[in-house]
């Protein structure tokens, strides 16, 4: 008997999550030590698929289908390919490093006056469960092939990501981070935006997805004259033109699931509530939801939007990508002006989404492996800046970058650190997103050669935000009096935290060097789409000058 390892996927982090809360509460280490235990068992079943992944293979791969809700035309239907395997991978990595990075996010005690919905939840047990959650159901989205299986899932991870942020997070004032009632009234505000733009996407998203199953009634593609909610017909069904809808209909559809996946992504101007969430999360939760829950709208794009709905994704790929490109600049130039550092990597992240997207929509080779392979690096080193930033700002109270200077005298290893995220972050050559930045920007090129002039620009603009943020915190000398003078008692990396960022930091540098393992996964993946969608790489404008005129 064969084992459904995608189902041991995320079924392991889901259970982990039962498990933690069922430990007795006065023995918070033995909740930690579960969790991170189950994050690495998790982690080793995701190694496992990615070595008996074949590129060559199947499209879809560890495929399991049974039957769910048959009245409905929905399947319990799992596959991974190369784009979801990369994704599953990082996932699967990034949460044993947060859940050791947030060890302890949870034991902060509370102050009298907090009201939030933090009051009740705060514990050690809640904390590690709720980031369990997150992750088997991000696993779950990459590797669903159902289209209401996907859905459940994508809606039912806001649940504890909302709870994270409103129960755990460190507030969103402007100086000290701690858990008084104006952080506690900032976080819980930043909690509820994240829900309710999110869902409200999620409820323009559930119109589309039942407008699609009728669309499959009346195409015939469902048993007994209903419809199906599976992705693999509905796609065949869609390349073929074999889905009986007008032409208006499907642009009305794919706008629908094209708001929730923006949303979630985000995609300027759908972006607002990320800034505010991000600051408002511990630093282990803002990279829980900037690279890794978020990437599963940018992923939703790839596998749910283009294949689908191939006309429409072409019919609005000109106006996406000039979305895509405002945004690029518009969170650089934001971040420039920024005086909290942690907003300031908010806004970067969603300058680099804009580049991941525009890499989607421009419809080649090139863009889309790049695309998916910014979302992998974007990953890391997001995390590695916002984890560092994190771990500098719980030593000085404050994430004003006016309170800091002279860091790197005091503490060298914690300053270099966050120099390579940062040089990182603007793609500096041989670091991991350079090479996924310049495949976005060639592919971009070849189609929208207007759209990545004007993305280029934003290589400029994050030298400045980067070299200017770290110029000012690290460099000089720690002022002898006044808010700057507590620099001078900052402790340099601990052990613990070595732990975390000592990995990020190896990854930014082995796939800035060599690509090539992600790149060939990815590449099989993207050419099926480029064919589903039937859609071929431009031909390079060249004028040749022999001879004649």
């Amino acid at each position: 008997m064969s084992i459904s390892w995608l189902t041991v996927l995320w079924v392991l982090p889901a259970l982990g999550s039962v498990a933690t809360l069922a430990i007795p509460a006065d023995r918070a280490t033995a909740a930690k030590w579960l969790g991170a235990g189950v994050t690495l068992a998790t982690l080793v079943v995701a190694l496992g698929l990615a070595v008996a992944f074949d590129p060559d293979g199947a499209r879809y791969q560890f495929v399991e289908d049974v039957s769910w809700i048959p009245s409905f035309g929905t399947r319990y239907s799992l596959g991974l390919d190369g784009i979801g395997l990369v994704l599953v991978v990082l996932t699967a990595a990034l949460v044993p490093l947060l859940v050791v990075a947030g060890w302890n996010d949870a034991d902060r005690p509370e102050s009298a006056d907090d009201t939030g919905p933090g009051r009740r939840a705060r514990s050690p047990h809640t904390y590690v469960a709720l980031t369990l959650a997150v992750e088997a159901m991000v696993l779950m989205s990459f590797v669903a092939l159902d289209i209401l299986l996907f859905y459940i899932f994508f809606e039912a991870m806001l649940i504890p990501m909302y709870f994270l942020i409103g129960a755990f997070g460190d507030g969103a004032g402007s100086g000290a981070s701690g858990p008084g009632s104006e952080g506690t009234r900032d976080r819980a505000s930043a909690a509820v935006k994240f829900l309710l733009y999110n869902l409200f996407g999620g409820l323009i998203m559930l119109a589309a997805v039942v407008g699609l199953y009728v669309v499959t009634a009346r195409s015939d593609l469902g048993v007994d004259g209903g419809g199906t909610f599976s992705l693999r017909t509905v796609v065949d069904a869609a390349s073929a033109g074999e889905l009986d809808a007008s032409s208006g209909v499907l642009k009305l559809l794919f706008l629908g699931f094209l708001f929730a996946f923006a949303v979630k992504a985000p995609l300027w101007p759908f972006h607002s509530w990320l800034p505010g969430a991000a600051v408002a999360s511990t630093p282990s939760t803002a990279v829980l939801m900037m690279a890794v829950v978020d990437k599963v709208g940018t992923f939703a794009m790839l596998r749910y939007c283009l294949q689908i709905f191939p006309d429409a994704s072409k019919y609005f790929a000109p106006l996406i990508a000039a979305l895509a490109v405002v945004g690029i600049v518009y969170g650089a130039v934001l971040a420039i002006g920024q005086t909290d550092v942690m907003r300031l990597i908010a806004y970067t992240s969603i300058s680099h989404f804009g580049f991941i997207i525009l890499g989607v929509f421009a419809f080649t080779t090139q863009a889309q492996t790049g695309a998916t392979l910014y979302m992998v690096n974007h990953g890391i080193s997001t995390a590695a800046l916002f984890l560092v930033a994190g771990f500098l700002v719980s030593r000085r109270g404050s994430r004003l970058i006016a309170d800091y200077g002279g860091v790197q005298k005091v503490a060298p290893v914690l300053a270099g650190t966050f120099l390579v995220a940062g040089l990182a972050t603007l793609s500096l050559p041989g670091l991991a997103p350079f090479i996924s930045e310049f495949l976005v920007l060639i592919g971009t090129y070849t189609r929208y050669p207007i759209a990545a002039i004007i993305a280029t620009s934003a290589l400029v603009l994050s030298a400045i935000y980067i070299l200017w943020t770290y110029q000012r915190m690290m460099g000089g000398q720690a002022r002898p009096e006044g808010p700057g003078a507590a620099t001078r008692r900052i402790p340099d990396l601990r052990r613990r935290e070595m732990v975390v960022i000592a990995p990020l930091l190896a990854l930014l540098l082995v796939f800035g060097i060599y690509p090539k393992p992600i790149i060939d996964i990815v590449e099989p993946a993207v050419t099926h789409t480029m064919t589903t969608t039937d859609t071929q790489d431009p031909n390079p404008a060249v004028q040749a000058n022999g001879g004649g005129r």
